[in-house]
């Protein structure tokens, strides 16, 4: 038993007129019982987005794992603990994560001979155990979490969608750390999606950011079908890369579907 986890994005199509390439990233990183996952949507005004994505996302992810490994060579893991730490231990872990990500972002800038703001990207992180999930979210995007015995998909986090249409915070953002916002679910998670923006209109109720139930029942039954769905990711591709979605928004897409077996 454990995790298994798939994070595949698409390119949209307005990118693809402009010539620019996708600028949503997302990983994770598995340890048997504890899985860290993260996804990160590049700022269309920034001109290194893409890279800002890909940095911000393997950076958190490196951080929180480094966290795992520094238990482990006490033997001690995050993955035994059954009770999950508390909100103020939960903001003082992504605190740090956030932090990390600029201290990256500085030195990557500092190199390029250009402004953070050019690596300007929104991005949710987040640890999950079979006990319980603690996340953190910067920006628009979303996380949906269904527990082991719960039958409807939880949304964590509203999008940030800002004072004004298609404005949000990013991690570069002057008000970021007053802007993050964190979440501690003293569940059992049995299925979590994570996405950038893109998926939005067909995986939500707008009106409230109710989760549609067919759409993430859909993506549960893939993973619980597939063996190995890193490498068995047609299906996910297809859905990504689809006329139906394309119709809906000419936006980057990015999944990271995570499944406890």
């Amino acid at each position: 038993m454990g995790w298994k986890a798939v994070a595949r994005s698409a390119i949209g199509t307005g990118h693809q007129k402009q010539g620019l390439p996708c600028q949503d990233y997302g990983g994770d990183r598995i340890f048997n019982h504890l899985l860290i996952g993260a996804v990160a949507d590049g700022a269309g005004s920034a001109q290194y987005a893409d890279l800002g994505a890909k940095l911000a996302v393997t950076t958190a992810i490196a951080h929180l794992a480094s966290t795992e490994i520094w238990l482990r060579q006490r033997q001690r893991s995050w993955q035994k603990l059954q009770q999950p730490f508390s909100q103020r231990q939960a903001e003082r872990l992504f605190v740090s994560t956030l932090k990390r990500v600029l201290y990256v972002f500085r030195q990557q800038a500092d190199r390029g001979g250009y402004t953070i703001s050019e690596l300007a990207c929104t991005l949710i992180a987040f640890m999950v155990t079979p006990y319980w999930i603690a996340a953190m979210q910067i920006g628009d995007g979303s996380i949906v979490v269904r527990s082991q015995f719960r039958k409807e998909y939880q949304l964590l986090f509203k999008p940030d969608k800002g004072e004004y249409f298609n404005q949000t915070t990013f991690v570069t953002s002057s008000n970021a750390f007053a802007d993050l916002r964190v979440q501690v679910l003293a569940q059992q998670p049995k299925f979590i999606c994570a996405a950038t923006d893109g998926i939005e209109r067909v995986a939500f109720r707008l009106q409230d950011w109710t989760p549609g139930q067919p759409f993430f029942k859909w993506l549960e039954e893939y993973m619980q079908e597939t063996e190995n769905p890193q490498t068995e990711d047609e299906c996910l591709i297809r859905l990504l890369e689809s006329q139906e979605l394309n119709r809906q928004t000419d936006d980057d897409k990015t999944l990271l579907l995570c499944l406890y077996n």
